[in-house]
């Protein structure tokens, strides 16, 4: 047994050899064990504990309890206490989450101010059984099944590939000491509940259920590898990034055999969780949308746009005569020009008789008009819009430059033919959007 743990460390985790690690320690068997080798293997270690304070004087024995050990093996111990309970409370947590947000957040606090290069926890493959069937009781997809990953960007959990009776004779062979949690006897938690309950049923019923687990985990991890291959080559083919917001085309996506399950994988790191509305939105008429906390899905006729929610801007920027360019809200450079050249949507030619200063950079309004150049007479801004066939997102992100209460420009698509300088013009303006 004990070879078995240092041959996997030293085969499957090489590189941990010359890294600054930070194990997380509790005091419970598993995190002792982990402890135990890594410093029997001579590896560059600290301690980090969390006293959550949710066990009276037994979280604060468990304190004493690693921070003896760590004075006695001159190993560097970082303590800390939280008032878990009241967090969990201040934000409607379980005692669970809260004391897992707690104890990572500081975890990496300690790896940016400390200069660590990997947190170890001591997870292992029953803690990995428990997880996968509390994930199935509730409900969950591929992501659920898969497990506790071996390594999560600077998470190690290096006893995962080992049980919980593998690691118990292991303490007992080795006399390593640890503290037990009174909290584990409870059925208060589900885990418990699965641990005390479900589990022991399962290894009846097959003796050798954990390494059949283990297998059937692997398949599911390789089938999630190709799921997440072929989102990507899906992706490309269907999603279009642009301007700070992503546009899915419906007529691509819908061609596909399922394509809320590729919607699902692609949305999901947005916090969306009102799926059937969103799959309902596929259908749905032009102009309706789903939203999240930060983000906020469009239905614009053919397509699906995904942007982060901003807040508008609605105020006004002024121009003063002598200006040659304006920075806020958006680059424009303006200059007098003795002649004209073949205008385009970023750059305009405008008499300056006609102005009346200071010009003002604007939102739309409704009711707002003018007269598009190249067309005959007034129009509707919300008509030129719907004309233009621009999306909700491209009308609130379209800044108007204005004399007095008239429309200039429709900043970077179209001007006012009022304005128009032309070869009789004497004072030519040129505006150009950068």
């Amino acid at each position: 047994m004990i070879e078995k743990l240092h041959n996997h460390l030293l085969n499957k985790l090489p590189y941990l050899k010359d890294k600054k690690l930070l194990l997380a320690t509790s005091g419970g068997i598993d995190s002792m064990i982990m402890l135990y080798l890594f410093q029997k293997l001579n590896y560059n270690i600290a301690i980090a504990h969390c006293n959550f304070q949710l066990r009276g004087l037994e979280s604060f024995g468990d304190q004493q309890f690693v921070q003896d050990y760590a004075s006695k093996n001159n190993i560097p111990a970082f303590i800390t206490h939280f008032d878990t309970e009241n967090f969990a409370k201040d934000y409607k947590l379980s005692t669970q989450i809260a004391a897992r947000e707690l104890r990572y957040n500081w975890f990496y606090e300690l790896l940016e101010t400390e200069n660590f290069d990997f947190i170890l926890t001591a997870h292992h493959a029953d803690d990995n059984l428990e997880t996968f069937l509390i994930n199935l009781t509730r409900g969950t997809g591929l992501d659920g099944l898969t497990g506790i990953p071996e390594q999560n960007e600077q998470i190690i959990r290096p006893l995962l590939p080992f049980s919980r009776s593998e690691i118990e004779k292991y303490a007992k062979e080795n006399s390593i000491q640890w503290r037990e949690d009174s909290s584990n006897a409870s059925d208060k938690y589900l885990r418990n509940k699965i641990r005390h309950d479900l589990v022991p049923i399962l290894k009846e019923l097959n003796p050798n259920f954990l390494d059949s687990f283990q297998k059937t985990q692997n398949y599911l991890q390789e089938a999630q590898i190709m799921v997440e291959d072929a989102t990507i080559m899906i992706y490309q083919q269907v999603a279009k990034e642009d301007n700070g917001f992503i546009t899915f085309d419906l007529k691509k996506l819908t061609q596909l055999p399922n394509y809320k399950s590729y919607l699902y994988q692609w949305l999901r790191e947005y916090d969306f969780t009102a799926w059937e509305d969103i799959y309902n939105l596929v259908e749905s008429q032009s102009g309706k949308q789903i939203f999240s906390k930060n983000y906020r899905l469009l239905k614009d006729r053919d397509f699906l746009i995904l942007k982060e929610i901003e807040e508008l801007e609605n105020d006004a920027y002024f121009i003063e005569i002598d200006q040659k360019e304006v920075k806020i809200p958006l680059k424009l450079s303006i200059c007098k020009v003795n002649d004209i050249s073949t205008p385009k949507n970023t750059i305009i030619f405008v008499d300056e008789d006609k102005l009346q200063f200071p010009l003002t950079v604007r939102k739309w309004n409704e009711g707002d008009s003018f007269y598009p150049s190249g067309m005959n007479g007034k129009k509707k801004l919300s008509k030129y819009f719907k004309d233009e066939k621009m999306s909700l997102i491209e009308k609130e992100n379209t800044w108007l430059l204005c004399s007095k209460n008239q429309i200039v420009w429709v900043v970077g698509k179209r001007a006012d033919q009022q304005f128009i300088a032309n070869k009789t013009t004497k004072n030519i303006i040129q505006l150009e959007l950068l």
